[in-house]
């Protein structure tokens, strides 16, 4: 069990280091729906590739999905101040419903549509490599070290309390474009799915539980890493598939705790 599980569990930990410290953004930016539909975007950049003749796992297909994350990432980016006219939620479900539309429609035809639009729902954690794991690390490490590097004005973006950047439109832009990067990566190891719940689920925990930023990451982290393992354990013993398990568990503990949250009577933990 352990040979079979450890390259997932290994793919889990990075995919929760980079994506808790994006939800903490989501959260209190209030795009929920945002890795959502960029991951959408970028799905369907995969499966034009797809079509096309190249594989899922092709240096091209990954370039055709981070374009359109990127563009995703510009229309994110330049729609933002139209916010005070209507919720730029409304333009991000646009974006995903479309996107989601395209896919099916471009794989209506191919006899391996539908096993097409199930890999990017859920993916295959289970067949990660050893290399897959060292690359993605790597470039999680290079897009944390960026924000990083200009925490204080992405912070300013999203908590507000300092000093805006002077261009935020473009720092706006280079926010989306880095979540992309990583959306895009996410979402061909582990499908649309569990990408939304490694962002939304452990970043909501931490928000019930704890206020501060370093609080917030490392309950997060806790978070995601108990469900990771629990859920990885679980698939392996009833024999479904790891990603829709790991949803699933997720699901069950953000459920489990809102109710001892009621009957503690909402009270913040630390």
């Amino acid at each position: 069990m352990f040979d079979l599980l450890v390259w997932p569990l290994l793919i889990c930990v990075v995919l929760v280091g980079i994506h808790v410290y994006f939800g903490l953004h989501v959260i209190k930016r209030g795009i929920i729906f945002v890795d959502l539909s960029l991951a959408q975007v970028a799905a369907l950049g995969s499966t034009l590739a797809f079509l096309l003749g190249f594989e899922l796992d092709s240096s091209v297909a990954y370039f055709f999905s981070l374009a359109f994350a990127l563009l995703g990432a510009v229309i994110f980016a330049f729609t933002r101040e139209i916010e005070g006219k209507i919720p730029q939620e409304a333009i991000i479900g646009i974006a995903y419903a479309v996107s989601a539309a395209a896919a099916i429609m471009a794989v209506s035809h191919s006899p391996e549509g539908a096993e097409h639009i199930k890999y990017l729902l859920i993916g295959s954690i289970l067949t990660v490599t050893p290399l897959v794991v060292l690359k993605t690390a790597v470039v999680y490490t290079l897009v944390g070290a960026f924000h990083w590097i200009y925490f204080r004005k992405f912070a300013a973006l999203t908590f507000g309390g300092g000093d805006l950047p002077k261009n935020r439109r473009l720092w706006d832009f280079l926010f989306y474009a880095s979540f992309g990067v990583v959306v895009t990566s996410s979402v061909k190891i582990c499908g649309v799915l569990l990408v939304f719940i490694f962002l939304v689920v452990p970043s909501v925990f931490a928000a019930l539980t704890t206020n501060g930023i370093a609080k917030h990451l490392i309950l997060g982290w806790m978070f995601g890493l108990v469900g990771s393992v629990l859920g990885l354990l679980l698939s392996f013993w009833i024999d479904t598939p790891p990603g829709a398990t790991i949803v699933c568990t997720f699901g069950a503990m953000l459920l489990l705790f809102g109710g001892l949250r009621l009957v503690m009577g909402g009270r913040t933990v630390c």
